[in-house]
Parts: structure tokens; C-alpha cells; sequence
């Protein structure tokens, strides 16, 4: 997918600084197609954020010490926590990934909207930088040019790539990736510009002033609970993903790759675990050969659709799969 820089007048979209990058990358986070670096030799120094590494220790200290307030909230707020994480990860999974990323649907105005909230209620980054550095993570994957690449263990691969500034393949490759489908979207945009204040705003304020407005919860337990421990786990469930479900499971449908199918990620992350067969079919809106199955963020989109606020669902067809499986899976000459 390389092609020119996008227009000229946009150039703060590509050069912005990018020194707190805290999430998936995804996604950013999990391709096919497109040529690959040579793994080697890592002769880039990569400085430590020391800021990034406070700020990550301090955030799971407080989810830690969350988990002593779980006994003294109220059920409804631990409710309203779990559903705010499902909307997080909707944020990012059907969002970030499935629609920006991969482009393997349409969603109207509306649903882009809704969309762009959740992911900033996700905090791991704004769309645009969030799918470039996905898009970068497919094409390269665990090469250098890989943002959260696996090659270089789990810790990196997890949480250790966000404690230092990213490689210069990254941000090299990165530059050269088409990007300009995201920059023609004004959600994307506007959800870039005023990125800070959204990410306040439904990242933290709305979560804890929910509860606490409206059945009396105290301040202090809906802040720790709906915005500390929900942010905590929400960013280590997409973390899951790049570290986890690229070192554990199996690969039936292309042995040669690292991703792998892990069931214990695919509860976690609402269908986002089948990781091999999403790097085999990246452009699958299902991100899955079996749909619905344990597939949450599938089940989301499929609803969308039959609301009218999603059209043109991609799918791998079944011979495409099974002869991929027998060419390349596990168990093929």
C-alpha cells in the first residue's frame, strides 16, 4: 500500500510529534501483502521515555489499588465499568482496526461519530496515527518497521515498545504508507485536532461523573473503577494481541507468519484473537473465519448493518480459505 505523501497542506498530520503513544497498534497490533524488511540488525539506539515509563507504573499502581474498591462500589457502577470497557474496545476493534485500518466496511456519518468517541474513550492513540502505525505493523511485520515488533520478545512486544521512541524505520515507513482515505475523513480529522480534550472528556470525565451524578456513587470509587482499572485493562486486553496472540497458538492457515489463532485472547479482546487467520485475510471484516462465533465486535458491525449504518462487509470466501489453509496452514507440504 505505499504511495505519496498525502497533500501538502496536511503535512501537521504526518510530522506531529509522537513521543506518548499508549496502545494496540493496534493496534495499533495485527497482514498480508507488501514486502518486508530484512529482520536483523538493530543498529538504531532507542531512548528511553521516562515519562511514558512513569506514567504507565503510576496507572497500574492506581488499577491495583482499584481492586480493593471493587467490595465498597455499588453493583451499578462495576456495571457501568464493564460497559464502558465494551465500548472502549468497540472503539478500537470495530473502529481503529476493522474500519480505519483495513477498510473492510463502510460505516456512515453517524456510526464514524460514535466510533471516533469510543476510540477516544480508548485512549491508544488518535485514529490517524493509531491506523498508519497499524497499517506500518502489517506490511513489516516484526521487522524493525514494526511498532510492537514480537521478535524482540514478549515485554516489548506488550507493553516495552511504548517506553521508547519508536524505531526510525517506523516513522520511515510509515511516511511512505497511502494515507490518504484517513486524511479525507473529517471525523478523522476532527478527532485529531481536538484529540486532548476528547480524550479528557470520554476518557475520564464521563465515566466517572456517570455514576456519581446519577445513582450517588462516590467520586473516588468511579474514578479508580470506571476510568483507572477499566483504561488499565482495556489497554493490557489490546496489548494481548501484540504480544500474546503473535508468540502462542496455532497457524492453520499460513505457518510462515508469526500471528496465531489464541482462544484466551479472542474473550478478551471481543474477536480479535484469531490473529493468523487476520493476518492471512486482513481485509476480512471479521477479522475470523467462523463469523459470529465468539466474535463480539462482529456481532456489533452485523447489527450496524441491519440498522442501515454500515454497508459493503468484506469477506474471505470459503474456497479462498480452504485452499490458503492447505497451501501455507499447518499440517501443508
Amino acid at each position: 500500500m505505499p504511495g505519496p505523501a498525502a497533500g501538502e497542506g496536511k503535512v501537521s498530520f504526518r510530522n506531529a510529534k509522537e513521543e506518548i503513544r499508549v496502545g494496540f497498534g493496534v493496534e495499533g497490533s495485527e497482514g498480508g501483502g507488501g514486502g518486508r524488511e530484512k529482520p536483523g540488525a538493530r543498529g538504531q539506539r532507542q531512548d528511553i521515555v521516562w515519562r511514558n515509563v512513569f506514567l504507565m507504573s503510576l496507572l497500574h499502581l492506581g488499577a491495583v489499588y482499584s481492586l480493593v474498591l471493587i467490595p465498597k462500589a455499588q453493583p451499578l457502577t462495576l456495571l457501568w465499568a464493564y460497559f464502558c470497557f465494551l465500548l472502549t474496545a468497540l472503539g478500537v476493534t470495530a473502529g481503529a482496526h476493522r474500519l480505519w485500518s483495513h477498510r473492510s466496511y463502510k460505516a456512515k456519518l453517524p456510526l464514524r461519530i460514535f466510533l471516533a468517541a469510543a476510540n477516544s474513550m480508548a485512549f491508544q492513540n488518535d485514529i490517524f496515527e493509531w491506523s498508519r502505525d497499524h497499517r506500518v505493523h502489517h506490511k513489516y511485520s516484526e521487522t524493525d518497521a514494526d511498532p510492537h515488533n514480537a521478535r524482540r520478545g514478549f515485554f516489548f512486544s506488550h507493553i516495552g515498545w511504548l517506553f521508547v521512541r519508536k524505531h526510525r524505520a517506523v516513522i520511515e515507513k510509515g511516511r511512505k504508507l497511502d494515507v490518504t482515505d484517513l486524511l479525507a475523513d473529517p471525523v478523522v480529522r476532527f478527532q485529531r485536532k481536538y484529540y486532548k480534550i476528547t480524550v479528557v472528556l470520554m476518557c475520564f470525565m464521563v465515566p466517572t461523573l456517570v455514576p456519581w451524578c446519577i445513582w450517588g456513587e462516590s467520586l473516588w470509587n468511579s474514578y479508580f473503577l470506571a476510568s483507572i482499572l477499566r483504561y488499565t485493562i482495556s489497554l493490557n486486553v489490546t496489548w494481548l494481541v501484540n504480544s500474546v496472540a503473535h508468540m502462542y497458538g496455532n497457524r492453520p492457515y499460513d505457518k510462515n507468519i508469526s500471528p496465531r489463532q489464541n482462544p484466551l485472547v479472542t474473550l478478551g479482546a471481543i474477536g480479535e484473537g484469531f490473529h493468523n487467520y487476520h493476518h492471512t485475510f486482513p481485509f476480512d471484516y471479521s477479522a475470523s473465519e467462523f463469523g459470529l462465533n465468539f466474535n463480539p465486535t462482529t456481532w456489533f458491525i452485523d447489527f450496524m448493518c441491519w440498522l442501515g449504518l454500515a454497508t459493503d462487509r468484506k469477506r474471505a470466501t470459503k474456497p479462498m480459505i480452504e485452499a490458503r489453509k492447505a497451501r501455507t496452514g499447518e499440517g501443508s507440504a
